[in-house]
């Protein structure tokens, strides 16, 4: 069974690693998931945290995959920010009610809109629509991120699609 650190940091781990138990062979110190551990170098490899320096650790293709991941998850970030520049002053916002949708009903838009051949973006944009209220939708926060009961109708009337649960 694998030992976990408790930052002594002695010599008790006896010479294997805390992550995966495995005896000897050189250990260094990663951090994994913000804990400093003793690790043989697979688990340092596959689990720390660590800068790494050679240059073989990744192809090309690789490096590419977590840049787009970490440009979604940024924009994912950006999209749930709160963003009241869309609100008016004034603006009586009980005359656009969300309705009652269906279950799974940010599954139902974002499969509709890949069938029309859409980005979240290029679908807010040809409805006149904030993307984030889209990108709520879809993800399942409508009620959460105030989206009026106009955007479902769009929606609902561009995709061809029933988002409002019938009473």
């Amino acid at each position: 069974m694998a030992k976990y650190s408790t930052g002594s940091g002695g010599s008790d781990a006896g010479g294997s690693c805390e992550l995966c138990g495995a005896d000897g062979g050189d250990l260094q110190t990663a951090s994994v998931a913000g804990a400093t551990l003793q690790v043989c170098d697979d688990c340092a490899r596959d689990h720390g945290e660590n800068e790494r320096t050679s240059t073989g650790d990744s192809s090309p293709d690789e490096r590419d995959r977590r840049k787009r991941a970490a440009q979604n998850v940024a924009r994912a970030h950006d999209a749930q920010q709160a963003d009241p520049s869309h609100w008016e002053d004034g603006a009586d916002y009980d005359d656009d009610q969300l309705p009652y949708l269906v279950s799974g009903y940010g599954d139902m838009v974002v499969t509709a809109r890949q069938e029309e051949g859409l980005q979240t973006a290029e679908l807010a944009e040809e409805l006149g629509l904030d993307e984030a209220d889209v990108l709520a939708v879809e993800q399942g926060r409508a009620t959460q991120a105030n989206v009026g009961g106009s955007v479902i109708a769009a929606l609902e009337q561009f995709l061809d699609i029933e988002l409002v649960e019938a009473n």
